[in-house]
C-alpha cells in the first residue's frame, strides 16, 4: 500500500480498532481521521474518533433525534448501546460508555 507515514498507520490503528469494519465504512473514518481537524492526534485516537463518528452519524438514529428536538446528550445517550453493539460486530474490543462518550470528547 502507498500512502504517508500517518496514512499507514492510521490503516493498521483500524485493523487494530475493528478489524471487521466494512470496507464502505474503512473508507470514510480513514478520511475522516485524515483530516485537519484530527491530525494533531496521534493516529489510534483519531481513529478512535473517526471511528465512532462514522458508526454514530452512518449507523444509529443519532442525526435524527438531532432533528426530533433532542440535545446532544439525550441524543448520544439514546443511540449508545446501538453503537456498541456495531463496535462488537466489527470486532473492535473497546467500548463507548456515557461519560467517555460526552459531546466535548466526540462530534
Amino acid at each position: 500500500m502507498t500512502g504517508t507515514k500517518r496514512q499507514k498507520n492510521l490503516r493498521k490503528a483500524l485493523r487494530e480498532i475493528a478489524p471487521r469494519v466494512p470496507m464502505i465504512d474503512a473508507e470514510a473514518i480513514l478520511d475522516t481521521a485524515s483530516a485537519g481537524h484530527l491530525r494533531h492526534l496521534p493516529p489510534s485516537i483519531a481513529l478512535w474518533q473517526a471511528t465512532t463518528s462514522r458508526i454514530r452519524h452512518a449507523h444509529t438514529d443519532y442525526d435524527a433525534l438531532l432533528n426530533d428536538d433532542y440535545d446532544r446528550d439525550a441524543a448520544r445517550y439514546f443511540v449508545l448501546d446501538d453503537m456498541n453493539e456495531i463496535l462488537e460486530d466489527w470486532g473492535s474490543t473497546k467500548r463507548l460508555d456515557a461519560e467517555e462518550d460526552s459531546p466535548g470528547n466526540q462530534s
